[in-house]
C-alpha cells in the first residue's frame, strides 16, 4: 500500500510556511570537518536555501539587509547525515516479526500503518538531532513515496532512498504485498529487478548478502555480479550488506560501491584494506545496531540521554520486554532474559572486532560514513547517531574524524547533486547547518549540545522542533 500523495500535499503546507530569508550568522566558530577548517569569529551568509558567502569580517561580504544572528560563543557545523536508516521500520519491538514474532500482540499491518501515520514525527526527530539528510538503504516500493514527502516537508531531512533489497534469502513475515526484501535466484532475475527499480530512479540499489550454511558466499556471487553490472550500466550505485570478511571481500571484488556494515567476524587483512582503497569503496560501520537487538531482548537496553529525550516515546515504551505477557514472549527473548550476560558477552566480542576494524580502515584512509541502521529494534530514529558517535570514539577516532564521517564523508554516500552540495560549509551549498552551544572538538559528546538547526536556509530553535509533531 502506498502512502497517499494527498498526505504529501498536506505536508507541503509546512514547507511553504517556513519561508527562507537572508540570514547572517556572525561571531561563532565555524567548523568544517571535510576540510579541517576551523574559523573563529566567523561570518556565514545565507540567501534563500544556499550559503552565499563565508569567512570572517575581512574575507566575507557584509550582512547588508540580512537578519543578523549573534553566534558568539557557539560552534557552527554542516548538518549531520545518517547514511543508514530504514523508514519501513519504527525501532519498536514489533517492527521485525521475522526476528521475533509478536504479531499476536501487534499485527504487522498495524505496525506499518503506525509507521506511515507517524512519518512527520520521525522526520522532525531527525532534524531535532541535527540530522539534515538521511539515506534509507532499503525498504518497500513505498520508500519512493517517502522521498517525495520529504521533499515537501520543511521540518525534516533530505532523503535518499533505495528500494527493496535484493537478497539471497526471503523474509515472508515482512511481505504485505509490497515486500522490503526480495529473494533473487538467478542473474537474469537480478537484472530484471534492477530494471524495475531503475524506473523509480533510486539513489542506490541494495543487496542483502546473507551467508549461512545453506547460503555460502560463492552461491550468491553471480547474482551480486549481475546486480552490479546492470546497476552500473544505468549509472546506479550499489550498496551491500555484508558483515563477514569474505562476504564483504566478494561484494567489493564484484564492484560494490558501498559496504553498509562493519566486518564483525574477524579482523580485516591487508589485502582487504588495499581492495577498499583501490576501489574507493565507502564503508558505513553501523556500530550501534549490533548491540541493540541483544540488549533489548535481554532487558539491558542502554539508550543515551539524547535517545530518551528526543526518541519517539511510544517506540521507547515498547522496548521494555518485561511488559509482554510471558506466554506471548518468543523463545529468543525468553532465552535472552534468562541469560542476559550471554547476550552482553556476544556484543562485546562483536565490538572487539568491529571497533578495531574501524580504526584500521580509518587510519588507511578508507572513506567512512556515519550511519546507524535506525528503525531496527532498539535503534532509535534520529538520536541513535549520538550512540554511534560514542562507539566511534571507543574505536579511537578523534572528534574531527567522527564529525567528518557524519558530514563530508556521509555526503559522498548520499550522492548525486544533493550530496555534492551538502556536508560542508561552502559557497553554493545548501544552507543545512547546526549551531552547537559547546565545542565538539573538545569532546564529541558536545555534538548533541544543539542550540538550533538550519535546514534549507530556515533556522529552527532546537527546543521548538518537536512541539508540533504529535
Amino acid at each position: 500500500m502506498k502512502l497517499r500523495i494527498a498526505f504529501a500535499f498536506a505536508l507541503s503546507i509546512f514547507a511553504l510556511a517556513a519561508h527562507a530569508e537572508k540570514i547572517a550568522l556572525v561571531g561563532g566558530t565555524l567548523i568544517d570537518p571535510g576540510s579541517g577548517r576551523v574559523l573563529t569569529s566567523a561570518r556565514i551568509l545565507i540567501g534563500g536555501d544556499r550559503i552565499t558567502d563565508f569567512g570572517d569580517e575581512i574575507t566575507a561580504s557584509g550582512p547588508k539587509d540580512a537578519r543578523v544572528i549573534d553566534c558568539k560563543g557557539k560552534f557552527i557545523l554542516p548538518g549531520y547525515i545518517d547514511t543508514h536508516v530504514h523508514f519501513f521500520q519504527s525501532g519498536d519491538l514489533f517492527t521485525r516479526p521475522d526476528v521475533v514474532d509478536l504479531t499476536k500482540v501487534r499485527p504487522y499491518a498495524d505496525e506499518i500503518a503506525w509507521i506511515k501515520r507517524n512519518l512527520p514525527d520521525t522526520f522532525a526527530r531527525y532534524l531535532r538531532s541535527g540530522i539534515t539528510s538521511v539515506v534509507d538503504v532499503g525498504g518497500p516500493f513505498w520508500n519512493f513515496e517517502v522521498r517525495k514527502i520529504a521533499k515537501v516537508t520543511a521540518k525534516g531531512p533530505r532523503v535518499a532512498v533505495a528500494g527493496p533489497l535484493i537478497s539471497s534469502v526471503s523474509r515472508p513475515q515482512l511481505d504485505l504485498g509490497d515486500p522490503p526484501i526480495v529473494k533473487i535466484d538467478t542473474p537474469d532475475q537480478a537484472r530484471e529487478f534492477v530494471r524495475k527499480l531503475a524506473a523509480q530512479n533510486p539513489d542506490l540499489v541494495k543487496i542483502w548478502y546473507i551467508v549461512d550454511k545453506d547460503h555460502p558466499v560463492d552461491s550468491f556471487r553471480p547474482i551480486v555480479r549481475a546486480t552490479v553490472g546492470e546497476s552500473h550500466a544505468r549509472k546506479l550505485r550499489v550498496a551491500v550488506h555484508a558483515t563477514e570478511l569474505e562476504t564483504a571481500r566478494a561484494a567489493v571484488e564484484e564492484g560494490a560501491d558501498v559496504l553498509v556494515h562493519s566486518v564483525i567476524d574477524k579482523e580485516v587483512d591487508d589485502a582487504f584494506v588495499k581492495l577498499l582503497q583501490d576501489r574507493h569503496t565507502i564503508l558505513c560501520p553501523t556500530l550501534v545496531v549490533f548491540e541493540r537487538y541483544g540488549r533489548t531482548f535481554a532487558n539491558r537496553l542502554n539508550l543515551t540521554p539524547e535517545e530518551k529525550t528526543w526518541g519517539n516515546p511510544e517506540v521507547i515504551a515498547t522496548l521494555d520486554v518485561t511488559r509482554i505477557p510471558q506466554d506471548q514472549l518468543p523463545d529468543r527473548i525468553k532465552t535472552a532474559l534468562a541469560k542476559p550476560d550471554d547476550a552482553l558477552d556476544r556484543i562485546k566480542k562483536i565490538y572487539n572486532v568491529a571497533l578495531k576494524n574501524l580504526k584500521t580502515l580509518e587510519d588507511a584512509g578508507v572513506t567512512i560514513a556515519a550511519g546507524t541502521d535506525a528503525g531496527n529494534i532498539g535503534t532509535i530514529h534520529g538520536p541513535a547517531l549520538f550512540r554511534e558517535f560514542q562507539l566511534m570514539k571507543e574505536a579511537d577516532l578523534s572528534p574531527m574524524q567522527i564529525l567528518q564521517c557524519a558530514t563530508a564523508n556521509a555526503a559522498k554516500l548520499f550522492g548525486g547533486e544533493t550530496g555534492a552540495h551538502t556536508g560542508s560549509i561552502d559557497k553554493g551549498n545548501f544552507a543545512d547547518l547546526i549551531i552547537l552551544k559547546s565545542n565538539p572538538l573538545d569532546d564529541i559528546g558536545h555534538g548533541s549540545d544543539i542550540d538550533s538547526v538550519m535546514k534549507n536556509g530556515v533556522l529552527y530553535p532546537a527546543q521548538e522542533l518537536l512541539t508540533e509533531t504529535r
